[in-house]
């Protein structure tokens, strides 16, 4: 394949990085003042990637025809189905951003580049096919995200997520990288289709321990137990709009490179990764149904919340099969926009002097007070315990249909089983704002584009969500059969 056609197919990549690198010296000459104008024009800048990106998804793009630079990169169309949803978490963490960083009088020019860059870097990670690729993708993102983490420099708990991301991310990029080096090592190459090549006639010790810790270190990024230990602090401490970034964007794009990761660099040893992924699902149901039950700050206990939906997202991939791929992004898609609703209602939480509400028994009575911010945040709790009719029961529906067509069925019972767990932290929150005294904390007045943004999201979640499932079921199909060109 010429320069050409791979400049082509990496266009979005393109339009991020000269955008960014442009946007760089408009902040520079116009400064925080400037900040503004850079976040809208951010948006667009993210609007035209996903116009540029979505014919790959809907036209099936797979196969040869998607290769760029020998190998290194695959705008196919599982590539395409994440980056939408990568590119739509960003522009919504930048359209919710600027209010509340207005609000703390800390809104710097450059929070939309590094939204912009951190992009990029997920957009790599999505299309990788080879391990350097990779790897170079998930620093991008890493280092930009460790900024964003602690952007709030007048806030101690920013600071200290901000330290504990970057201390326990180089630990897992350390680990990924000693896991990338013994699987070349024993494999002879980087490529994703070479590795699996070179594995499909065996798995020897060393190979199996450089999977190990590939996975290990993947792990750690989508916030799998037992590497989850991160995941509060930061939810916690981090910016509101950067908690709704990480709980997106870098969800679906960690999710996406382990997926691709296990079918196409070792898809020829499923047996092998199977036992892995099983194990951190199921610990990652239970660590996060009993630990978000004890929480009473609402953004930790949507981090315990994101560790067991990430358990039931695992089950998908634990199947190893093209249904079980389809069914991971269903969940995906349908937890990007639960996310949303989630944080963007926590956002609309505001003490009488502006100040954001965090802890849950300042939620007490809220449906008296404000009963339209109420109403959203119980929709959102009952979505993610996949209570019917809500959308977020789809999710778990599909899941667990995968498992039980590939005989996985002790699995999707104990999933089941477990998610009952985790139903009960779910109402405790619609108990306190349904049932309890009305503490009257909740005060001061939403934006105009958080209650819009609200409103959209907890539609896409409601039973309306169910008109939209065989629109998504097919994306994901078609995201799905280009892991499987083949099959």
């Amino acid at each position: 394949m010429d320069f050409a056609r791979s400049l082509a197919l990496t266009t979005p990549e393109i339009l991020l990085s000269v955008s960014g690198l442009v946007l760089l010296l408009i902040a520079a000459w116009g400064g925080d003042k400037a900040s503004r104008l850079i976040s809208i024009l951010a948006v667009a800048v993210l609007t035209v990637c996903a116009i540029l990106t979505a014919p790959a998804l809907w036209g099936q793009a797979m196969g040869p025809d998607v290769i760029a630079f020998g190998g290194q990169h695959r705008a196919d169309a599982f590539a395409a189905f994440a980056k939408l949803l990568i590119y739509a978490s960003a522009g919504v963490t930048l359209i919710v951003a600027q209010s509340f960083f207005d609000k703390a009088r800390a809104m710097r020019a450059e929070f939309p580049l590094l939204v912009l860059f951190a992009s990029l870097g997920m957009g790599m990670m999505v299309s990788a096919g080879d391990l350097l690729a990779l790897y170079i993708g998930l620093e991008l993102n890493s280092l930009a995200s460790y900024v964003l983490a602690s952007f709030l420099r007048t806030d101690e708990r920013s600071a200290e997520s901000g330290l504990k991301y970057f201390v326990l991310g180089s630990l897992a990029s350390g680990i990924l990288l000693f896991g990338m080096s013994l699987t070349y090592g024993f494999t002879g190459t980087t490529s994703f289709g070479g590795i699996n090549a070179a594995l499909a006639g065996g798995l020897s010790t060393g190979a199996t321990f450089g999977l190990i810790f590939v996975l290990a270190g993947l792990a750690f990024k989508i916030s799998a137990a037992p590497f989850h230990m991160w995941t509060p602090d930061v939810y916690e401490g981090a910016p509101t709009p950067v908690t709704t970034f990480f709980a997106t964007a870098s969800k679906v794009s960690a999710l996406g490179l382990l997926v691709r990761v296990s079918f196409e660099a070792f898809g020829s040893q499923p047996h092998a990764w199977q036992q892995v992924v099983i194990f951190a699902s199921l610990l990652s149901i239970v660590i996060g149904a009993l630990g978000a039950i004890g929480q009473n700050n609402i953004k930790r206990l949507m981090a315990y919340s994101s560790i067991n939906n990430v358990g039931f997202i695992l089950i998908g991939l634990a199947t190893a099969t093209r249904a079980g791929a389809s069914a991971m992004l269903v969940y995906i898609a349908i937890y990007v926009a639960m996310s949303i609703a989630g944080f963007v209602a926590v956002l609309l939480l505001r003490d009488e002097n502006g100040e954001q509400v965090e802890t849950i028994s300042d939620l007490a009575g809220l449906s008296k007070t404000r009963p339209w911010i109420a109403f959203a945040m119980a929709s959102v709790m009952f979505s993610l315990a996949g209570i019917p009719p809500l959308f977020g029961f789809w999710g778990k529906f599909v899941v667990f249909q995968a498992a039980v067509q590939a005989d996985m069925i002790v699995l999707a019972a104990i999933g089941i089983a477990a998610s009952v767990i985790g139903a009960f932290y779910y109402l405790k929150v619609v108990k306190v704002m349904y049932f309890d005294e009305p503490a009257d904390v909740v005060k001061g007045a939403g934006e105009t584009s958080h209650t819009v943004l609200l409103v959209l999201s907890s539609l896409a979640i409601s039973p309306l969500g169910y008109l939209g499932t065989k629109c998504l079921d097919t994306l994901a199909g078609y995201a799905a059969a280009a892991l499987f060109p083949v099959g």
